[in-house]
């Protein structure tokens, strides 16, 4: 690649959010030779209004290369390619607009979730509520630098997992549930009339071998204290579970 780091380039009171980024071929590509990304904090979800986004755009298209990558892995709104000296007055006009910097660097990112209960019946736990909250509680680890190393918290709200917690984050938040699982006996027939291989793709794939089925009752059974919850059951059987 001919991308390189180089230099700090940042905005007032921030130490993160801004990503300094030069070619090394300044001389054949001149007019990227300062690229600097920006990154903008996500609302919780990635909930935008349309009139939102058009201001987000008409800021960047205003101050930068009107490139964006919708989302970075962290969950912020990418702002790709602007130079120093539009950095500051694009997070003034940010800032006036109700947009916030996420993070970057050695230091806490911007905390991310899934779509959680505005959209999700599997949503165990508010995950928009918590990652809001969280990103508030931490603004001082977000903006001002202070860790070792980068650090990563996400949330899903159930163990579907939609946001890759588990894989792409120090700290996993996933909500679940606290009785156990209910099954509608009526509907779990239903799946076995419709020839349904309830033993095959339920049962044997449960990962703590925590269901059985009786083929002649058409009786599905959960052991609840062994159950790990990783909603694999639930997932292939929705109407019953």
């Amino acid at each position: 690649t001919h991308w390189k780091h180089g230099g700090i380039v940042g905005v007032t009171g921030y130490g993160g959010g801004v990503i300094g980024r030069y070619t090394d071929l300044p001389e054949e590509f001149p007019m990227v030779n300062e690229f600097h990304t920006m990154r903008v904090n996500q609302p919780s979800g990635w909930y935008y209004t349309s009139d939102a986004l058009r201001t987000l755009c008409d800021i960047w298209e205003k101050h930068g290369s009107g490139l964006t990558n919708m989302h970075g892995a962290t969950g912020d709104a990418i702002l790709l390619g602007t130079t120093t000296e539009h950095l500051q007055a694009c997070f003034n006009d940010l800032s006036e607009a109700g947009w916030d910097l996420g993070g970057s660097g050695s230091n806490l990112r911007t905390p991310s979730c899934c779509a959680g209960p505005a959209r999700c019946q599997n949503a165990c736990i508010d995950s928009l509520d918590l990652c809001h909250n969280l990103t508030n509680t931490f603004q001082d680890q977000l903006h001002r630098p202070s860790f070792p190393y980068k650090f990563k918290i996400k949330i899903s709200g159930c163990a579907n997992d939609c946001v890759a917690s588990t894989a792409r984050a120090d700290l996993s938040i996933i909500g679940t549930w606290r009785d156990a699982i209910r099954i509608d006996a009526e509907a779990v027939k239903e799946y076995a009339a419709k020839g349904y291989d309830i033993q095959g793709l339920v049962v044997e794939k449960c990962p703590s071998q925590a269901c059985s089925y009786d083929a002649e009752a058409q009786e599905f059974v959960v052991d609840n204290p062994n159950c790990v919850r990783c909603m694999h059951c639930i997932n292939k059987m929705p109407k019953a579970l």
